[in-house]
């Protein structure tokens, strides 16, 4: 059963295929250029641009050009035109199948079996009948000077004749006219003849006037020369007489300018001069500003120098020394604490071994506390001679620490009144001796005491031993 239905789908292809086959065999196409024609037993037809069927042995077709045919127009003969001369005319033809479907059909009826030269041959015979026609209307200058109306003259005449034959004339042009008796060669004779007499006479003519026009501008040249030299030697004249004029004005205005520039520059001089008086007056009035502002900024150091060295005593000598006397204070009354502490330890000790032996060690607390406020007494007795030694070691220090400002300045501008006590370098030394005479009150103005008073202490501590000490003891101490 398979085999069977593979048989007939085989049979099928192939029918299918061979009918395609025949199909395409029996259509026929027609180009853009040519006209199929189809005759057969559905009567004659026309295929342009597409394809149709053809039916073997019941229609059968041809092929027609559409394309344009360009063919030479050129009798054998001679053609006469209408002054009876012989002349020989050749033309150019373009000519072509019409496209509409009745003249197709026409155009095949004359020409489908004819070769294109058969086919050529029959269109130039007629065309060159109606040329004849044409050129033995014409005169030779007509045909010779107007060719575009012998072509469109052609053509309206053939066109009735192409019409019948399916046939339209596309353009007609005259290549080529001539003649063996040299009639169109000689056409333009009379007319060269007459040009080239006109153009002598012109030339003559124009010879004539050019003279005329030459004689009369050297004439007009002459005069206008005479004229311009004539002006020429006037304005000459009033040139050089401008030309005095302005040399003289130049001149006046040169003395002028002249003058005004020694008159400005004598007056730009003494401007320069009063000028330069008052930059110096100013120079100098500032240099005086810059050392009394130096001599201020000088005073300034040395008042802040004063006062850092009076601070720098403060904290070097009298502090050192407030701080020792209060340490040798404490020290005595920390001792006579531990000693009063120690006597009444000692004293309750013997009160519980006896009440003998607490009247002796009691005694001897007491002797040893007088002792030790002896010995406070001497030690405030030497603080104060300290502070005074200390001072007095010292003053030299104070008086080199308050001067040294003055040895750091570089430079001293020492300006005169003309009084001979307040002048010269004799100030700054009397200034140096009033700071150094001014160092006790400083001291008494900081530690509230009296230096004459403590010198006079320190003379009755060295003549007066301290009670209960010898004198050779108290100086040790």
């Amino acid at each position: 059963m398979t085999n069977t239905i593979v048989l007939f789908v085989g049979l099928a292809v192939l029918v299918l295929i061979f009918l395609l086959g025949m199909l395409a065999k029996m259509f026929r196409k027609a180009g853009p250029n040519e006209a199929l024609i189809v005759y057969g037993f559905r009567g004659p037809r026309v295929i342009t641009g597409h394809g149709t069927v053809i039916f073997p042995m019941v229609e059968s077709c041809r092929e027609l050009s559409l394309e344009l045919m360009s063919f030479d127009v050129a009798p054998q003969q001679d053609l006469y035109t209408n002054q009876g001369v012989a002349v020989t005319v050749e033309a150019v033809a373009q000519i072509k199948v019409r496209s509409d479907q009745p003249s197709i059909l026409t155009a095949a009826e004359q020409f489908l079996t004819k070769t294109p030269q058969q086919r050529e041959g029959l269109i130039r015979l007629v065309m060159e009948g109606h040329l004849r026609g044409i050129i033995g209307q014409l005169t030779v200058e007509q045909i010779v000077k107007e060719p575009e109306m012998v072509g469109e003259r052609m053509r309206t005449t053939c066109a009735g004749d192409m019409s019948k034959m399916g046939l339209e004339v596309v353009s007609f042009t005259i290549k080529e006219v001539r003649d063996k008796n040299e009639y169109i060669s000689n056409m333009g004779r009379p007319d060269i003849a007459r040009i080239k007499r006109d153009a002598d006479m012109a030339t003559a003519t124009a010879e004539r006037d050019t003279a005329i026009q030459r004689a009369v501008a050297l004439r007009e040249s002459a005069v206008a020369k005479a004229q311009a030299d004539q002006e020429r030697v006037i304005a000459e004249a009033a040139s050089q007489a401008r030309q005095a004029e302005a040399q003289r004005d130049m001149d006046i205005k040169k003395s002028q300018y002249a003058e005004q520039s020694r008159r400005q520059q004598a007056t730009a001089d003494k401007a320069y001069e009063i000028q330069t008086n008052i930059m110096q007056q100013q120079v100098i009035a500032e240099q005086v500003k810059i050392e009394q502002t130096e001599k201020e900024a000088q005073v300034k150091v040395q008042e802040a120098e004063i006062l850092r060295r009076e601070k720098e005593l403060i904290a070097t000598v009298l502090k050192p020394a407030e701080i020792d006397r209060q340490r040798i204070e404490t020290l005595a009354s920390a001792e006579k604490a531990r000693l009063t502490t120690e006597a009444e330890g000692r004293g309750s000790a013997i009160r519980a071994q006896g009440e003998a032996e607490a009247s002796i060690i009691f005694q001897k607390g007491e002797a040893e506390a007088k002792a030790m406020n002896l010995k406070a007494e001497a030690y405030q007795g030497w603080n104060q001679a300290a502070v005074v030694d200390k001072l007095l070691t010292n003053l030299a220090d104070v008086v080199r620490a308050m001067s040294e400002p003055l040895s750091k300045v570089d430079k001293i501008t020492v300006i005169s009144t003309g009084n001979d006590n307040a002048a010269g370098v004799n100030k700054i030394t009397g200034d140096m001796t009033k700071i150094a005479a001014q160092v006790p009150a400083i001291f008494e103005a900081l530690s509230g005491m009296d230096i004459k008073s403590l010198m006079a202490n320190v003379q009755t501590m060295r003549q007066k031993p301290v009670q209960g000490v010898e004198p050779a003891e108290a100086e040790d101490k």
